[in-house]
């Protein structure tokens, strides 16, 4: 997937942008509240559906406006042109586009808009919390295993009911709640096995980028599922029916599982700095995108923002040069050129000068 052409209106400080990017590396200068961390959180909704910097969308929508839309062409891996669109108003309703179509169902857009992204926060899926490695492993999972995400969302149905149950103090060894325990252990376990899977297969391509980012460290990753080791689901949910009674939610399953780091046999957040820690963010990265690829004849698109914090230059031309091997689109925002002084070395580029909202090709 490559975007061919971008237009963005009524985005924070971005009334009407258009541009056509490089379907290899694009740079976006400008300095900081220029509006070009904007650009590339818009350019995440066509990816996520909502935002990376709040929670709130009618934050991002103008003053006095009533929505924003990101609309895009692209070009496929076969060649054909799609065009999509994504629209949020502040009534908290949102429409998709897809070649003229409209949905009201986000995984339709996302799922074609492979992207991934890198900013200065990106330490917190070393250091923040499990949900954030969670999202990781599940973003692998939904553009690569298509029944991934209905087993998700029936995992998820039956987590919510059985926590309805554990708050009203419901009897869940009564015979009429046993088949709920049943079905829910057993998608449990299909969820968790699907997750170990993926680790198990991105494991060897991790360790490779690990040695490359960081060559001083060994560096070693593994799953837990969110419950006992050797131990069925279902033995750990009756084991801790009394204790989730008491604390009103279900404490075992995937929905607790965790993707761990170590370094030199420590947690890497004991151990890695800020410029580590985000060094073991880029190898995961880069690990997952090489399996995409590899998983689905697809190429997908990254975002960096802010590149030049916390990153020294080999480093940052590192990175680059890797996700550039793979065909990666990435975009980059910089503040400086100085920042990006290795990119004359790439021959299929565009830059571009974001100022006042307004974005501009040199």
């Amino acid at each position: 997937m490559k975007l061919d052409r971008v237009q963005i209106t009524q985005f924070r400080n971005l009334t009407s942008v258009s541009l056509s990017p490089s379907p290899a590396l694009t740079i976006i200068k400008g300095v900081n509240g220029s509006g070009k961390s904007s650009l590339i959180e818009a350019l995440y909704y066509l990816g996520f559906g909502r935002s990376f910097r709040t929670n709130k969308h009618s934050s991002v929508i103008q003053n006095e406006k009533d929505s924003f839309s990101v609309f895009a062409s692209c070009k496929t891996e076969e060649g054909d042109e799609l065009k999509l669109g994504f629209q949020r108003s502040r009534n908290e309703t949102f429409t998709c586009s897809i070649n003229g179509e409209h949905s009201n169902k986000l995984s339709d857009l996302v799922s074609l808009v492979p992207l991934q992204l890198f900013t200065p926060q990106s330490t917190d899926l070393i250091i923040g919390s499990p949900s954030e490695r969670r999202r990781f492993c599940d973003w692998g999972l939904f553009h690569v295993e298509h029944q991934f995400q209905s087993l998700a969302n029936q995992y998820g149905k039956f987590l919510k009911h059985r926590n309805a149950l554990l708050k009203q103090q419901a009897n869940l060894s009564a015979p009429q709640n046993q088949y709920w325990e049943s079905q829910f252990s057993k998608l449990g376990e299909s969820l968790s096995a699907t997750r170990q899977e993926y680790v198990d297969t991105l494991t060897p391509i991790f360790k490779q980028y690990a040695q490359e980012f960081l060559p001083n460290f060994d560096v070693e990753l593994s799953y837990y599922k969110g419950w006992e080791k050797d131990v069925g689901l279902l033995e750990s949910l009756v084991k801790k029916r009394e204790y989730d009674g008491k604390i009103g939610h279900t404490s075992s399953g995937p929905h607790k599982a965790d993707l761990r780091l170590k370094v030199n046999g420590v947690n890497a957040q004991e151990l890695l700095s800020r410029g580590q820690l985000r060094m073991a963010v880029a190898a995961l990265q880069m690990s997952q995108t090489k399996l995409f690829n590899k998983a689905t004849q697809r190429k997908s698109i990254f975002l960096l923002d802010d590149v030049g914090a916390e990153l020294d230059a080999d480093k940052r031309e590192q990175f680059i040069d890797g996700l550039l091997k793979m065909d990666t689109q990435v975009f980059v925002t910089a503040i400086e050129s100085t920042q990006l002084a290795f990119i004359q070395k790439y021959n299929e580029k565009k830059m571009f000068h974001v100022e006042h909202g307004n974005v501009k090709e040199e």
